[in-house]
């Protein structure tokens, strides 16, 4: 079966050759006009280029015809791998053949094959051919649907809050990717302020999630210099969100960058507790919105997130009792905490007071922190707060189930973790301070009016 393309050829301008295909081989023949040999005219030839024997050599003819059907027999011989065949022996042949034959499905001749070949192999350095095409298998730009970070992060947040979760874990993912989408150009009001109107709005929203790599994304978590586990919280919420890019088609299928960042161990440390003198420190130089957050902490043994939830009227002065309700509790579970007598002179100014104890944000109470801490010059103790309680009121009751209880823990847990952490003598200066110095009371700072 003849399978040549044919066609009563002129040459168009610009037009160089005519092409004889047979399969996936084409022939070029050319038609040129050549001075005669005394030079007195010109006529016109056709030259082809023959590579049946393993190089080009051109060959002319003076009738159309014959060049064609010439060019016909080249590019069948070549497209069965029988010219090339003849010139090799043994392996090469059959590696010829055998090439022809692979690369036939493409459509693509086996030349190209092998400057394409050759090409990749000069621009990854080495033989990743296969690599390069999984790879880009695996994320080719148009499966993926450009996004930036901010907008990832404020959908997140919408679809959290579709599906009904509560105001405190909504308010501490905005706190958490507002700083995550700041690193990478994003105006974190975008995030912060959902309901902020601009028009036209020209706030950065930062760069393309897809774009975010592993490396960035382990820089940024070394630049929180964070206690283990206050680290590894925000590496849980930078993978939820890139979870939610990847069931979104905003980054690759499997090119999660948070999975290849190094894994964060908080468990396995020792207990840290401040000392009388740094937790001094920490109230002098406290704000006084932060103040009560301290000593709620400090004497009452308060996780921060519970302080959040709080408000005033919760603290019953009179009672003597805080009551931690089962939605404003870690463990779901109601409590009462005493208010010791030093806790109640700290308190004492804020009597009055109505609302949340945190009228902030979770990042708004994080700066406040740290503008303590700096003032101060005293490090902060991951759960420090909450850890010195434990311990200094378990030397001083020296009654387990008691602390498990106002603590909202298990008694296993307060004894195996906070026992003979500290002796009963610095219990007892530890609940001793105060504001102001009755007996034996240390002395510090009235508190100044707002």
């Amino acid at each position: 079966m003849n399978t040549t393309k044919e066609r009563s050829w002129t040459p168009v301008k610009g037009e160089q050759f005519e092409a004889v295909s047979v399969g996936n081989v084409t022939v070029k023949l050319y038609r040129r006009r050549r001075w005669t040999a005394n030079r007195k005219k010109k006529r016109i030839i056709y030259e082809l280029a023959d590579y049946t024997g393993g190089r080009r050599r051109l060959r002319g003819f003076t009738d159309h015809g014959a060049a064609r059907k010439e060019a016909e027999k080249i590019a069948r011989q070549l497209s069965t791998g029988d010219a090339t065949a003849a010139t090799m022996r043994n392996s090469q042949a059959a590696s010829y053949g055998r090439s022809v034959e692979i690369i036939r499905p493409t459509g693509a001749s086996l030349e190209y094959a092998a400057s394409v070949y050759a090409k990749l192999y000069e621009i990854l350095g080495g033989d990743y051919a296969i690599e390069a095409g999984t790879y880009y298998a695996r994320h080719r730009a148009d499966q993926v649907t450009c996004k930036p970070v901010a907008d990832v992060v404020a959908e997140l947040i919408a679809a959290k809050e579709a599906r009904g979760k509560s105001a405190r874990y909504i308010g501490d993912l905005r706190a958490r990717l507002a700083r995550f989408a700041k690193f990478f150009g994003a105006d974190t009001s975008i995030i912060t302020q959902p309901d902020l109107k601009v028009e036209p709005d020209t706030r950065n929203r930062g760069v393309d999630i897809s774009t975010v790599t592993t490396a960035e994304v382990q820089k940024w978590l070394d630049g929180l210099k964070l206690a283990a586990q206050s680290a590894r919280n925000f590496r849980t919420v930078i993978g939820t969100l890139f979870s939610f890019a990847e069931s979104r088609g905003y980054i690759f299928k499997g090119g999660n960058p948070i999975e290849g960042t190094e894994q964060i161990t908080a468990n396995g440390g020792d207990i840290q507790i401040f000392t009388p003198g740094e937790i001094t420190d920490l109230f002098k130089a406290a704000s006084r919105d932060f103040l009560p957050v301290i000593a709620l902490g400090a004497f009452a043994g308060l996780r921060t997130a519970e302080i959040e939830r709080l408000e005033w009227c919760d603290v019953d002065m009179a009672g003597g009792f805080i009551t931690v309700a089962s939605d404003k509790a870690k463990t779901r579970s109601r409590r009462l905490v005493p208010v010791l007598p030093n806790l109640a002179q700290w308190l004492e100014p804020y009597a009055r007071h109505k609302g949340k104890i945190w009228k902030g944000t979770t990042n708004d109470l994080q700066d406040a922190r740290a503008a303590c801490v700096k003032a101060a010059k005293t490090p902060w103790k991951d759960n420090g707060l909450r850890h010195s309680f434990i311990s200094y009121r378990l030397a001083n009751i020296q009654n387990a189930a008691q602390v498990a209880l106002e603590a909202g823990n298990s008694p296993a847990m307060v004894f195996k973790h906070y026992r003979e952490i500290v002796r009963p003598a610095a219990a007892l200066t530890w609940f001793a301070i105060a504001p102001e110095q009755p007996a034996n009371i240390v002395k510090l700072p009235k508190l100044k009016a707002a």
